[in-house]
């Protein structure tokens, strides 16, 4: 993979990091934490410009959500209800949850996007219940592209900073990667469990 990236970028330039900016949010195995800092470092061969190479990125990233945004916006909150209603038992969910989710995205909907975009794993993600909420496109594009800009930057200084050795981000990266999405199973399994143990002590 490492190769095709770094052929795409040198046979491409700007274009071709958009272009695998775009991808790693349609197909988030293809690494943000290798195609930034790879382009940070090209930047050090005097190939590219650090701004342009920034530009590059947000564009392709954020362009990148939108079919994330637009899947989630079609399945629509009805739909999405009735799936849990039907088919949520074995997770506790309802169409109530969903509807108290929705109040909660209503009221920090905004921050979420922006800070779910500088967390590995979730980036692409946060854009389905985005969606779902049916988040105006405007201000979902807005926390998007701050989110992604900061994301984005630091990569590419990374690879700045780091040169030849811009590998070092994913490698550590990567195990911070396996935490969040630990964290978030381990969090979510909490729950699970508390809204089972609640709903057997209603049923006593």
């Amino acid at each position: 993979m490492l190769d095709w990236i770094t052929s795409t970028i040198n046979s491409l330039g700007y274009l071709g990091i958009a272009l695998l900016m775009f991808v790693e949010n349609i197909f988030p195995p293809v690494p943000s934490e290798i195609i930034m800092p790879l382009a940070g470092f090209t930047v050090t061969q005097g190939k590219l410009s650090v701004v342009y190479v920034i530009l590059a990125g947000i564009v392709g990233s954020v362009l990148g959500a939108l079919p994330w945004y637009y899947a989630g916006k079609q399945l629509g909150e009805d739909r999405l209800k009735n799936l849990a209603d039907k088919y949520g038992k074995w997770l506790t969910l309802s169409g109530t949850d969903i509807d108290k989710s929705k109040q909660w995205f209503d009221k920090h909907g905004g921050i979420a996007v922006f800070f779910c975009r500088l967390v590995p794993g979730v980036r692409t993600l946060i854009s389905v219940p985005a969606g779902i909420d049916k988040m105006h496109l405007v201000p979902f594009l807005l926390y998007s592209t701050l989110g992604t800009a900061l994301w984005v930057g630091l990569l590419t200084y990374a690879g700045l900073l780091l040169g030849q050795n811009y590998k070092l981000v994913e490698k550590f990266l990567g195990p911070a990667s396996v935490v969040v999405l630990v964290a978030l199973i381990v969090a979510f399994g909490i729950w699970v469990v508390r809204r089972k143990k609640k709903q057997q002590f209603q049923e006593m």
